[in-house]
């Protein structure tokens, strides 16, 4: 493999304290590395002050620390810094997005949405739909669960004014042409929104490149802290976007009869932030620099397809996906993935069961729900065949488990 997973696995105190512990959930939540959780106890010890109001220095230099925790996530993702924007994860911001769109479409308009979505990428939408009368309009994946651009282009019209796509789905975990579906929304002046929180712990995004107009992701799903998000701007939008929010600090001027508000990013970040979490979103980004995409893509790659491997011989499992970022949803045939769940708990190893807050494409793969298992930094060859032997057992055990049933269904019958 193509990371030292023991020296990475020191530097999260999770492993100090449950060294047997195989995570395999990362695809919801990442680890926390000791870096982030430091950081967090650092401005709570040495500052807990709020920050940009206060002209005593304890808050100025907590600003300090908030504002250059911005300035990295925009060298980041490659955007300026005024187009920055920071909330309480990718589902409050791509909420506001949506919200900010209720006044500005109507009966004629249509929204391009698909089965791919997360549950926080379509909902917004959809009460927009309800709310507007703009239709939604799905565009077709492909077999391997890929947006269909040769559809997209056919479906893409005058009438449409939103396309709200993910980068990186968290049930097939593929990754999204972006830039080819920006450009095809552009051709008819459509504005682009992008769910990137399955993309962002696992490759570059240049937002410049891409020309999007609103992208958003989650710190908890690069190793950062909870309750952070950030949701990119582009400047373009700026002068004719109003506050997703009204209150504190984003303000010039204040009447009884009206009010003026201050620019970007401030502008849209009303109130007082999650400020120890935007603080130690930096250091998650700084892990996430120093190991090099390059580095994880490649160690991600060389476990899914040691595990795909391994899984594929297994009989009377299903695989349903062939992943870019190390998520391998199956099922055991015949058995509900939260009984699989259980006996993995029992193993120790932390394994996704359910819907995955994406019923559509449940539907789309024509199941109730599923197993998911998602890699990352700190797996190892070892955690793959924990998880592999784990399979096997459970596999055998529900055989056996169906065997007894049937034989007792015999005999009750005969009786």
């Amino acid at each position: 493999m193509s990371l030292d997973v023991k020296n990475i696995k020191k530097r999260f105190p999770i492993f100090k304290e449950n060294p047997n512990l195989v995570y395999l959930d990362t695809t919801a939540s990442a680890l926390k590395p000791q870096t982030v959780i430091d950081s967090i106890v650092n401005y709570y010890t040495n500052y807990g002050v709020n920050i940009h109001r206060g002209v005593y220095n304890l808050s100025y230099e907590a600003t300090l620390l908030y504002e250059n925790s911005r300035e990295t996530v925009a060298k980041f993702i490659n955007a300026d810094y005024e187009e920055v924007i920071f909330t309480k994860g990718t589902t409050n911001s791509l909420n506001m997005v949506a919200q900010s769109f209720l006044h500005k479409l109507g009966k004629d308009d249509e929204i391009i949405t698909s089965n791919l979505e997360h549950h926080s990428s379509f909902l917004p939408w959809l009460n927009v739909s309800k709310k507007t009368g703009a239709k939604l309009i799905f565009v077709n994946l492909d077999k391997n669960g890929d947006i269909d651009l040769n559809h997209l282009k056919e479906i893409t019209n005058r009438n449409t004014k939103i396309v709200a796509l993910t980068h990186v789905s968290n049930v097939m975990g593929r990754i999204q042409p972006v830039k080819e579906i920006v450009k095809i929304a552009k051709s008819v002046d459509a504005i682009t929104v992008i769910d990137s929180a399955q993309a962002v712990a696992h490759f570059p995004i240049d937002v410049k490149d891409l020309n999007v107009d609103f992208l958003a992701f989650s710190a908890h799903k690069m190793m950062g802290p909870s309750g952070v998000g950030v949701l990119y701007i582009n400047k373009k939008l700026h002068d004719e976007l109003e506050p997703f929010e009204y209150g504190g600090e984003m303000a010039n001027y204040v009447n009884k009869d009206s009010a003026e508000f201050r620019t970007s990013p401030i502008k849209y970040e009303a109130g007082t932030p999650i400020i120890a979490g935007v603080i130690a979103l930096k250091e998650s980004i700084n892990l996430l620099v120093e190991i090099g995409f390059k580095n994880i893509k490649n160690h991600i790659n060389d476990l899914n397809k040691y595990a795909l491997k391994e899984l594929k011989q297994i009989k009377g499992v299903t695989v349903y996906n062939n992943s870019d970022t190390g998520i391998i949803t199956f099922n055991i045939d015949g058995v509900h993935p939260h009984d699989v769940a259980t006996i993995f708990d029992d193993k120790n190893i932390c394994l996704r069961a359910g819907e995955h807050c994406a019923q559509l494409t449940m539907k789309w793969l024509g199941e109730v729900a599923t197993l998911r298992a998602s890699f990352y930094i700190y797996n190892s060859k070892e955690d793959v065949d924990k998880f592999i032997k784990t399979v096997k057992e459970t596999v055998s055990f529900f055989q056996k488990v169906q065997l007894i049933i049937w034989v007792l269904k015999i005999y009750i019958d005969k009786l």
